[in-house]
C-alpha cells in the first residue's frame, strides 16, 4: 500500500484535477464516473480506481481545504453502498479446513477449503490468502472496507467455515478472541500490525479483548457462527456461544421432511431441528436459517409445501433466511447419482416460479438474506449458475403486480434523518415455546427503518441466568452506518429509534406481566443498552420494569 501511496503522489496533479470535478459534479451514477474519470486517467494510461482517488483525497484534504466535505465525497465514491446500506459493516472470515461430522450428498468436499466451501468463493479467497488467521481477515477485510468509503465503526462479524462446533473448543476460543483483538487494532492505517502471538488464548484474554471492544473504534454489534441442529442439544451449547459474545446462529435446516434429509444423507432427523431451534429462541439468538430446494428425493411442489410449513410451524419460524438451490459440484457426492440419472436439477423457468413462491410466501417478520451461493459459475457443473438470481425474482414478482414482504424487500434505501413520522407497528404471533412480537418503524410509504424483536417465552428459560424475564433478541435500525460519537446527516441512526422501540418493549412486556426485561445484547453494544438502564449480567444485560 507505501507504494501505492508513493504513486499517487507522483500523479497527484491529475488526481487533484479529478478530485475536484468530482466534487462539483451532481450526483450521478457509475456511467458518470467513469466519464469523469476518463478526462483525469492516470500517467501512462488507465483509470484512477475509486479506492485511490478515496486514498488521495483523505491524504490532500487539509491542504487543499477539502476536509469540511470530507463525508459527503466519501459517500459518493463509495463502492458497493449496499454492503453498508443495512445499518452494519459485514465482515466475513472462514475458519481453517477442518473435517465436518456430516457427509451430505449435496456438500462439496475441497481439501483446501472448511466444508462446505470451494476454493474460488471470494471469501474462501481472502482467506486464503491470510492463512485463515482471523487477525489478518479482519483487520485487512476492515482495511479494504474503509479505503472504499464505509465506516467501519459497527461490525457484524460472520464467521463461516462449516460447521463451527466441530472444530475443538481450544481453536474456537483462540478464532473469536483474536477477531476481536482485530477489531480493537484498526485504526484506518495502511500498515498490517503484527498479530498477537501463539495459537491459543484463554477466557481471561477473551473478557479482556471484549472489554476493550466495548469503547473501540471498530464495534462488534453481532456475531455470527453456523452450525449443525444436531450439534446444539443443551444449555450448556447455547451458553458457550453467548461467552464468546455470539448474538445469531447460522443453522442448516436444509429440508424440514425426514425422508429428503436421509436420502440425501444429512445425518440427522427434523427433531434435531426443532430442537436446536426452540433451543437457540430460548437463549434469545437470532436464527438463520439456510434452506435447499432441489434435494435429492424431493420436486418442486413438496419443496414449497416444505417452505411454507417453516413459517406454519410455531416451533420454527426463523428470523432470516438463506435459500440455497442445490446445484451440482464436481467435488460432491452428489455428482455420482447425477450421472446414474437420479438427480437433475430443475430447469430455468422452474427453479424461478419457485423461488417467486417462496419469496411471496416470506412473511414480514423474516428476512431473505441471500438466494444462491456465491460459488463461481464454472464450479457449476449442473444447475443455477446465475449470480444475479434474486434480482431475476424480484423482477419476476414485480412483472406479476406484486413485491414481497420480507424485511429486506421493505428496508428503507433512501436518506431519511428526520423520524417524527415514523410509525410503529406491531405483528405478533406463536413461535417455539413463547409469544413473538416484531415491533417495526415504518414510514407511510411501507418503508421498514427499524425493528426490535421480543420474546415473551411461557416456561422459564434453558438458561437460568434469564429465568421468565421478557427477552429482547434484536434490535436493528437501517441507514448508513453512522459513527458513535457524532449523529450522521442522512441517515437514521442515533435519532432516537431504537430507543422508542426498547420504550414499547417494555410496555408490552409489563402489559403482559414480565417484571423483567433481558437483552442478548453484542459485545460493542453493552454500553449502548447500560445508557438505556441496563445492568451488566454474566451472559446477558437485565433491566427491572416498573
Amino acid at each position: 500500500m507505501w507504494k501505492r501511496a508513493r504513486d499517487l503522489r507522483e500523479d497527484e496533479e491529475r488526481l487533484v484535477a479529478l478530485i475536484e470535478e468530482l466534487r462539483v459534479a451532481p450526483q450521478g451514477d457509475e456511467r458518470a464516473y467513469e466519464r469523469i474519470s476518463r478526462k483525469h486517467d492516470r500517467r501512462g494510461g488507465g483509470l484512477f480506481a475509486k479506492s485511490e482517488v478515496i486514498l488521495a483525497y483523505r491524504r490532500l484534504a487539509d491542504c487543499r481545504g477539502w476536509s469540511e466535505g470530507e463525508d459527503a465525497f466519501v459517500a459518493r465514491m463509495r463502492m458497493k453502498p449496499i454492503r453498508t446500506q443495512s445499518g452494519v459493516a459485514p465482515v466475513t472470515l472462514l475458519t481453517r479446513p477442518h473435517p465436518c461430522p456430516g457427509r451430505c450428498l449435496f456438500c462439496p468436499d475441497d481439501e483446501l477449503m472448511p466444508k462446505s466451501y470451494v476454493s474460488l468463493e471470494p471469501g474462501a479467497q481472502r482467506a486464503a490468502r491470510y492463512g485463515f488467521d482471523p487477525f489478518r481477515q479482519v483487520w485487512n477485510r476492515l482495511r479494504a472496507l474503509d479505503n472504499n468509503g464505509h465506516r467501519t465503526d459497527k461490525v457484524e462479524l460472520i464467521v463461516l467455515g462449516g460447521t463451527w462446533t466441530s472444530y475443538p473448543q481450544a481453536y474456537r476460543l483462540w478464532f473469536v478472541t483474536r477477531s476481536f483483538q482485530a477489531l480493537n487494532a484498526f485504526d484506518g492505517g495502511e500498515d498490517e500490525p503484527p498479530a498477537p502471538p501463539g495459537d491459543e488464548a484463554d477466557l481471561a484474554e477473551l473478557a479482556a479483548a471484549q472489554r476493550a471492544n466495548e469503547t473501540a473504534r471498530c464495534r462488534a454489534v453481532g456475531l455470527s457462527v453456523e452450525t449443525r441442529p444436531d450439534a446444539l442439544a443443551c444449555a450448556a451449547d447455547v451458553e458457550e456461544l453467548r461467552r464468546l459474545g455470539a448474538t445469531k446462529v447460522q443453522l442448516g435446516y436444509q429440508s424440514l421432511d425426514d425422508e429428503v434429509l436421509e436420502r440425501n444423507e444429512r445425518g440427522h432427523d427434523v427433531a434435531a431441528t426443532r430442537r436446536a431451534t426452540l433451543l437457540l429462541r430460548a437463549a434469545g439468538f437470532k436464527i438463520q436459517a439456510h434452506w435447499m430446494p432441489n434435494l435429492l428425493g424431493s420436486d418442486a411442489r413438496q419443496d414449497l409445501l416444505d417452505f411454507e410449513h417453516m413459517f406454519a410451524d410455531p416451533d420454527f419460524r426463523p428470523d432470516e433466511i438463506k435459500i440455497y438451490p442445490c446445484c451440482l459440484l464436481a467435488s460432491s457426492a452428489l455428482a455420482s447419482l447425477h450421472r446414474a440419472g437420479k438427480w437433475r436439477p430443475y430447469d430455468e423457468g422452474v427453479l424461478l416460479d419457485l423461488l417467486v413462491a417462496m419469496a411471496a410466501a416470506t412473511p414480514e417478520y423474516c428476512r431473505i438474506s441471500r438466494i444462491a451461493r456465491d460459488i463461481p459459475a464454472h464450479d457449476v457443473l449442473a444447475g443455477n449458475r446465475a449470480g444475479n438470481l434474486r434480482e431475476r425474482v424480484e423482477a419476476e414478482l414485480r412483472r406479476r403486480g406484486s413485491r414481497g414482504r420480507d424485511i429486506r424487500a421493505r428496508q428503507i434505501r433512501r436518506p431519511l434523518s428526520d423520524l417524527a413520522a415514523v410509525r410503529l407497528r406491531e405483528v405478533e404471533y406463536e413461535a417455539g415455546g413463547g409469544r413473538e412480537v416484531f415491533l417495526q418503524g415504518e414510514t407511510e410509504q411501507d418503508e421498514l427503518v427499524g425493528f426490535l424483536r421480543l420474546f415473551l417465552p411461557e416456561e422459564p428459560s434453558c438458561v437460568a441466568e434469564l429465568g421468565e424475564s421478557a427477552l429482547v433478541r434484536e434490535v436493528h435500525v437501517y441507514g448508513v452506518v453512522a459513527g458513535f460519537e457524532r449523529d450522521r446527516e442522512g441517515t437514521s441512526q442515533h435519532q432516537g429509534l431504537g430507543s422508542r422501540l426498547l420504550e414499547r418493549a417494555e410496555e408490552l412486556a409489563l402489559r403482559r406481566g414480565r417484571s423483567a426485561m433481558a437483552v442478548i445484547s453484542a459485545v460493542g453494544t453493552r454500553d449502548y443498552y447500560r445508557r438505556r438502564g441496563f445492568a451488566d449480567g454474566v451472559l446477558y444485560q437485565h433491566k427491572r420494569l416498573s
